[in-house]
């Protein structure tokens, strides 16, 4: 049991380590990809346009049950003026990061996996080696840049429709008056310790999940059955990577508040 323990350790460590070099890579790569910049507009469509209903969707959907669910509670207290104030905050700060950023990762990150391992199984990684071109700044640097763009503005605009959701549900459906709705959130949301933080979390966890995505579809057996378990891995890591970065990062934020 010892030595099987140990030998999972050893493999995670040197995976961890093969990672590391290979961001490290990737990073070098990311100046040819201004070179080529028709590679980066194509995977921003790949990773962010394609990825834009989804996130428009959940978004609407999240803010209405976000105004349902406060309202419930805060009119128990005589407080469902703060209505508006509670969906802004829950969505900047927590809500609209981390569940972008979880879709974000099962829609992108899966597809990058599985488009990269795909490239590997059939050997045009390899062809482009041989054709002195390197596939870090080909396949590699335009994918980790397009996601690393794409994944911020795809969690504000999910903020954007949960609060339009909450005002639906709040002020359509409940009857909270439009104007302290939105007063509450103009006078509660601070632009440094709200919004700034949450574009910060969605920078962090748009790196995060880009960097597993295509470092496990390069890293991905070459064969159909290596492809589905890279493309499993990513969703997988990358989603506890968002939820334990999710913790790290609101600690070192709001720790010493």
């Amino acid at each position: 049991m010892l030595a099987s323990l140990g030998a999972r350790l050893l493999s995670f460590l040197h995976r961890m380590g093969c990672a590391f070099v290979f961001f490290l890579n990737s990073l070098r790569a990311l100046l040819s990809v201004f070179g080529h910049f028709s590679l980066l507009i194509k995977q921003l469509y790949a990773v962010g346009v394609l990825t834009l209903l989804i996130i428009l969707v959940s978004g609407l959907f999240v803010g209405m049950v976000l105004g349902f669910q406060g309202y419930n509670t805060l009119v128990d207290f005589g407080a469902e003026s703060s209505l508006g104030l509670m969906v802004a905050l829950s969505l900047t700060r927590e809500l609209g990061p981390v569940l972008a950023a979880l879709l974000f990762a099962g829609r992108a990150g899966s597809a990058l996996t599985a488009e990269i391992g795909l490239m590997k199984a059939t050997e045009q990684l390899a062809a482009m080696e041989m054709m002195a071109v390197d596939p870090f700044e080909q396949v590699i640097a335009p994918r980790l840049l397009a996601g690393i763009i794409a994944m911020p503005l795809l969690a504000a605009l999910f903020t954007v429709m949960g609060v339009y959701g909450g005002y639906l549900v709040g002020v359509l459906q409940l009857g909270v008056d439009s104007g302290v709705f939105l007063s509450s959130m103009q006078h509660g949301v601070d632009f440094y310790d709200d919004i700034v933080t949450g574009v910060i979390k969605s920078g962090v966890f748009g790196v995060t999940i880009t960097w597993i995505a295509v470092y496990e579809g390069y890293d991905a057996v070459p064969t159909s059955e290596g492809v589905a378990k890279a493309t499993t891995r990513t969703v997988v890591s990358a989603s506890l990577a968002i939820l334990g970065l999710d913790y790290l990062l609101t600690a070192m934020m709001f720790g010493g508040a």
